[in-house]
């Protein structure tokens, strides 16, 4: 699934919760929104809002959006979500992987939760299982943090002739690491090389793409 349309997606499910849930909160009812990047992140921004406006949503006229960003600084997402509580709102959404889910978890467990991972939401505690996840949280687990090597296998077929490999990391990001290893041991088995590259928000990794272009003029030059 594209990262848009599921992004999409998540405003439709928000806009599908019970009526009794929105019942408990004001006529226009609140949706709280714990995103990990900053209101730069347009692209999540806009399919998030498209997304509620096809469930006959419209920020501004029927629904307020309480947004909260950590812009990069995981450990502000849990005194967000409080923030978010005790607002309250009627839904609240964690746009940013597991430790916005965790930090939201954490915060309420009455509220309802929609969140998007990368990991396994039963070892992380988020729901009891897939079948009855239970609780107050549901969402999408998009695998990112357990296929890098399948990634890194498709773009070294697209890419035969490649002999380094640039991966760009969020340094903050909890898994960081472990994903960087995984990708590393991918790349020892077909031969690559890998150039790590961090960033943790928009304009880093905006300097990041910038950095490494350079870097692979001046390796064509040299060669």
């Amino acid at each position: 699934m594209k990262r848009r349309e599921f992004i999409a997606g998540l405003g439709g499910t928000a806009a599908m919760w019970p009526l009794a849930a929105r019942g408990q909160q004001s006529a226009v009812p609140v949706i709280g929104f714990l995103g990990v990047r900053s209101p730069d992140d347009t692209v999540t921004l806009a399919a998030f809002r498209r997304g509620l406006s096809e469930g006959g949503f419209v920020e501004g006229q029927n629904v307020t959006i309480e947004y909260r960003w950590a812009i990069g600084q995981y450990d502000r997402l849990p005194a967000q979500a409080a923030e978010l509580v005790q607002k309250p709102v009627a839904v609240l959404v964690s746009a940013g992987g597991e430790p916005a889910a965790l930090a939201a978890k954490a915060a309420t467990s009455t509220i309802p939760i929609v969140f998007t991972i990368g990991d396994d939401p039963v070892k992380l505690g988020l729901v009891a299982s897939y079948n009855r996840p239970g609780g107050n949280l549901t969402g999408i687990n998009i695998f990112t943090t357990t296929l890098e090597a399948k990634r890194l296998g498709l773009l070294h077929e697209l890419v035969p002739q490649a002999a380094a490999i640039g991966v760009l990391l969020n340094a903050n990001f909890p898994a960081a690491e472990r994903q960087l290893r995984d990708v590393q041991g991918a790349a020892r088995a077909i031969g690559l090389q890998i150039h790590a590259l961090r960033a943790n928000i928009d304009r880093e990794i905006e300097v990041a793409d910038a950095l490494h272009a350079a870097a692979l003029q001046l390796c064509k030059k040299s060669v």
